[in-house]
């Protein structure tokens, strides 16, 4: 079985041919940093714009890399939401032309669940196992049970892990993306122990998670000794940041893995995934506690952490063999909780799955 994957749910356009024998024929990314730079964030339009220029020339790139012509696609998938509605609609209306045109099945796959099976198609990690979902928009702890078989166990109740690098980052006048630049200059500090900042949630029971108050003690520090920073201030803040960061995911973490033996006695990996799973010091908290609760760990390929297309791809092949398919009247959606049966979280907007989803 061979899958045509496209991904365009924020600013990476992206496709790529993904085989069910869990061969990647063909990845390509297009990243619109340079596009959003200026502006410090994702700009929705711009976006949009960008996937309509360049979507078409990645799907040729990807069919030439691959080796492979459209006579040779069983389907094809594209993520159908959650994310910026203007880019999801470029990507499923070109997904699903490409369908009408060669009579190929269409499957709309949740961007999540793109993040949430990548680990099945890394290591071929069994059902059940235990996610981190960690990303610029969404922070969950969820039991993976099976496709399209999610049991949300925790979420922010106020910003996403990623969204709290991001503003950080722009805090100590790191630029953007605040993810990578944090942690490179974490890297550099001289003393990481400088800066005691407060560990959201940690102790407390259940798994939820919060970043707004760590965000809020880092801006008062920054407040306190002057901006412009210094080099030395700005890696010794970041450093704290991260660490701190790290902290709260393994007490989260460690909470959940507690939960999920309870009703999964049989076992299962705990797999973080997401864009912020490509996090290096956060990758080895997350080994050392695995190591101590004797679980297997698993984290994708820092390059399949990160939007990609073949993520979807691999999530449709999951999908497609157990004969789950969408007809070419599907509608985009921006917002689409993994398990829509969890409770709304309690932090901004109300709505209920990450808090985003």
């Amino acid at each position: 079985m061979i899958v045509l994957g496209i991904e365009t749910s924020c600013d990476e356009t992206a496709a790529a041919i993904v085989t069910d024998a869990r061969e990647i024929r063909a990845d390509v990314v297009l990243s619109q940093l340079d596009d959003h730079t200026p502006y410090g964030g994702v700009v929705p339009e711009i976006a949009a714009r960008a996937h309509l220029q360049h979507l078409d020339g990645l799907i040729r790139r990807a069919m030439a890399e691959s080796g492979l012509g459209f006579a040779d696609i069983d389907a094809v998938a594209a993520t159908g939401g959650p994310g910026l509605i203007g880019g999801v609609i470029v990507g499923v209306m070109t997904a699903k032309a490409i369908a009408a045109a060669r009579g190929l099945p269409f499957v709309a796959v949740n961007h999540l669940e793109g993040h949430a099976l990548t680990a099945r198609l890394t290591d071929d990690v069994p059902f059940p196992y235990l996610l981190l979902l960690v990303s610029g928009g969404h922070c969950q702890l969820l039991v993976v049970e099976g496709v399209g078989q999610y049991r949300r166990l925790g979420t922010t109740i106020d910003d996403a892990v990623g969204e709290a690098f991001d503003k950080t980052a722009k805090l100590l006048g790191l630029g953007y993306p605040g993810g990578p630049l944090l942690e490179k200059a974490a890297a550099l500090a001289t003393n990481p122990g400088r800066f005691d900042l407060p560990r959201p949630m940690v102790g407390r029971p259940g798994c939820d998670f919060s970043f707004s108050g760590l965000k809020t003690a880092v801006r008062r520090h920054v407040e306190e000794l002057g901006t412009p920073l210094s080099a030395e201030d700005q890696a010794d803040l970041a450093a704290a940041f991260q660490a701190t960061v790290a902290e709260v995911m393994a007490d989260r973490c460690a909470r959940a893995m507690r939960r999920f033996k309870e009703t999964h006695p049989q076992g299962g990996a705990l797999v973080v995934a997401g864009g912020v799973a490509a996090n290096k010091t956060l990758r080895a908290r997350l080994q050392k506690l695995a190591d101590r609760e004797a679980m297997p760990f698993v984290a994708p390929p820092l390059r399949l952490c990160t939007d990609n297309a073949a993520m979807i791809a691999w999530a449709g092949i999951e999908r497609f063999r157990l004969g789950q398919t969408d007809s070419l009247d599907f509608a985009p959606r921006p917002r689409w909780p993994l398990d829509p049966t969890a409770k709304p979280a309690i932090g901004k907007a109300g709505v209920g799955s990450g808090v985003k989803a």
